[in-house]
């Protein structure tokens, strides 16, 4: 397999990659700050790009590299000593040469960080090494003598290991003359401090559902049912998407199908559902089944807690959550669950547990939690 052809580890399966987007939908407020800076000759050297998974934040690291390498530095004012323009937006048009070679991937002033392919494993690496950092750092050694603006986007940075952190960190502490640094990251919290202390950060917000349905509808995917997708997706065009692909709103709807049974649990139905995550090559089927569990069980714990858990997901869900979540005790108790369950989960995919019995124990602890609340049917 060549280079050329490696799968991409920042592609949405269904959407178009992100340096290939159009548009950046719902993050306005981000955008606009970026270009203030540059308005006000505050170009931060390393900027850490924030917020949940999906939302836009690579397509904005994207957009934000085509419109430095594109524009050219400012000397100081414009005409005569007139104040130099205010840029209004970073669209850079199709057609000029940047953004047609950072189409093409032959942009020689851009590095993209991200991990890189196991030609002895045949196929894309757990982590960021720090052999690809190594990388990046002789291509800005070379590419120093061209001049200009250059950029790098690590995308995502939280996927570095602890030796390429280490040694990203000396480049922030020292960054190259005329770089800029675009750290995108979905939990900022995990990465070093002085990783994080020497970063200004541009925090992109969920998607309202209108701005979500216009997002999928630029990647070209099915919105279907564009409410409930949107309850499940969280504000993320991404989620929406590996939803879409998967079938996810069935598959929530079997959920609340299942426990709509209790306290007299349908066992048929929790095998059917268990067994749907043993197929092989069904580790895409196994992830969906438990963040959508851990979905539920975060509304049963919010609708005790709040009394609602916002718009419906599927057919008879909030009738089921009231039941189920009648009050506050009842939310905690929930939300109790939820966290170990969670915990129970990530050990049994670490340890490769059998997948059929991992949704099995799962649906078990839930009947058992409710037949231990006194839950009527």
């Amino acid at each position: 397999m060549s280079e050329d052809t490696h799968p991409e580890p920042d592609r949405v399966e269904g959407a178009p990659h992100p340096r290939d987007t159009a548009r950046l939908i719902g993050q306005g407020a981000a955008e606009r700050a970026f270009l203030d800076a540059v308005a006000a000759g505050r170009l931060h050297h390393a900027w850490l790009l924030t917020g949940p998974l999906g939302v836009g934040k690579a397509t904005l690291a994207w957009r934000i590299a085509r419109f430095l390498l594109a524009t050219p530095e400012e000397d100081g004012g414009g005409l005569f000593g007139t104040p130099a323009p205010t840029p209004d937006t970073l669209d850079i048009a199709p057609d000029h040469p940047v953004a047609r070679r950072i189409h093409a991937g032959s942009e020689g002033r851009l590095f993209v960080l991200r991990r890189a392919w196991d030609d002895e494993r045949k196929r894309l690496k757990t982590v960021i090494t720090v052999d690809e950092v190594r990388r990046m750092k002789n291509f800005l050694h070379m590419s120093s003598t061209d001049g200009g603006r250059r950029a790098v986007i690590v995308d995502p940075v939280d996927e570095m290991n602890v030796a390429a952190a280490n040694a990203l960190l000396k480049m922030l502490e020292e960054p190259p003359h005329g770089v800029t640094f675009l750290l995108v990251s979905h939990q900022p919290s995990r990465l070093l401090p002085t990783i994080r202390s020497r970063c200004r950060e541009l925090r992109l917000a969920t998607l309202r559902p209108d701005d979500l349905a216009d997002a999928m509808a630029q990647a070209g995917a099915d919105v279907g049912d564009g409410p409930a997708l949107a309850v499940l997706a969280a504000g993320s065009v991404g989620e929406a998407i590996r939803l879409a692909n998967l079938d996810g709103l069935d598959t929530y709807g079997a959920i609340v199908a299942l426990f709509s049974t209790l306290p007299q649990l349908d066992r048929t139905r929790a095998l059917k559902l268990a067994e749907a995550a043993a197929q092989r090559g069904a580790d895409e089927k196994l992830d969906l089944l438990l963040s959508l569990m851990d979905l539920f069980l975060a509304r049963l714990a919010r609708t005790g807690a709040l009394g609602s858990a916002g718009a419906e997901a599927a057919p008879g869900e909030a009738a089921l959550l009231a039941r189920l979540a009648p009050d506050a005790d009842a939310g905690r108790r929930w939300a109790a669950l939820h966290q170990s369950l969670g915990a129970r989960a990530r050990h049994g995919r670490a340890v490769n547990l059998d997948p059929a019995a991992l949704i099995l124990d799962m649906v078990l602890k839930i009947d058992e939690a409710a037949r231990g609340a006194g839950v009527r049917a």
